[in-house]
């Protein structure tokens, strides 16, 4: 719980320290990698960071809710709940690139109330917080002024998804925006908070991937939501997310995207 000079931002800002380091001590280590029911790859290093991370929250916040991707949830019917993505990326990390990102947000009765994205390969951690600032390595960061789809800086995550789940939609999105880029994970939202990508749409993501999303991406002054524009909470169930700087280009993707 909250003591003396101990505030949230302080104890994520330790969280993501604390997460980031527990990864690097096994990133492009030999690993043992299982295959959970929907094949996706977890390893050690996935257990091994949300053990560390869930000791520390139970220590200082003992009243708090828990969802991890790796052990589950708990108490998620508490007023407070912590999202916990060990590492957002396995298959970037067991691959030794550096894009895996280790994710962490905060919910107040299951809104999203501050959300941490942190790159440990990168020397990068992302925080934001509803109602407050968006910050990279402590200095506040900003989204673009970008209002044109014509002109925007696109990412298409999980491309290959996107192509066979809907691909109608993949189809629009490959005549839209100036530069088009594929990626996953994490990374292309931070780069959208940070002002260097204007948007991003993405596919087949689970709460603990996308609720520390949205505090850093509105703090940042863009805008963020399921493919049909609903506000993404603990109770979203969704799989697709649109981001994007400004409002006129999150209206223009949700006409790509929609049916």
């Amino acid at each position: 719980m909250l003591t003396g000079n101990d505030t949230l931002i302080s104890h994520v800002d330790r969280l993501a320290d604390l997460a980031g380091s527990a990864a690097m001590g096994y990133f492009r280590n030999l690993l043992e990698i299982e295959l959970k029911d929907d094949e996706s790859p977890v390893t050690q290093a996935d257990r091994g960071v949300e053990l560390q991370v869930r000791a520390y929250l139970d220590r200082h916040f003992p009243d708090d809710g828990i969802l991890g991707e790796e052990f589950g949830q708990s108490d998620i019917s508490r007023d407070h709940v912590w999202s916990i993505d060990p590492i957002d990326g396995t298959r970037s990390f067991l691959s030794g690139h550096p894009l895996f990102g280790f994710l962490l947000g905060r919910l107040n009765n299951g809104v999203p109330q501050i959300g941490v994205i942190g790159m440990p390969a990168l020397g990068e951690k992302v925080i934001g917080e509803r109602g407050g600032d968006a910050t990279l390595n402590g200095s506040k960061i900003r989204v673009s002024s970008q209002t044109s789809l014509d002109q925007a800086i696109l990412f298409v995550n999980e491309g290959e998804k996107v192509l066979a789940r809907h691909p109608e939609v993949f189809s629009r999105l490959m005549t839209v925006g100036q530069t088009r880029r594929f990626g996953y994970d994490c990374y292309p939202h931070a780069l959208v908070a940070m002002g260097h990508v204007d948007a991003v749409v993405d596919e087949d993501l689970q709460p603990y991937d996308y609720l520390p999303l949205v505090p850093i991406i509105e703090a940042a002054g863009g805008v963020i939501t399921d493919w049909t524009g609903r506000a993404l909470t603990l109770d979203s169930g969704t799989s697709g997310v649109v981001t994007a700087a400004t409002a006129e280009l999150h209206a223009d993707l949700l006409n790509v995207v929609g049916s």
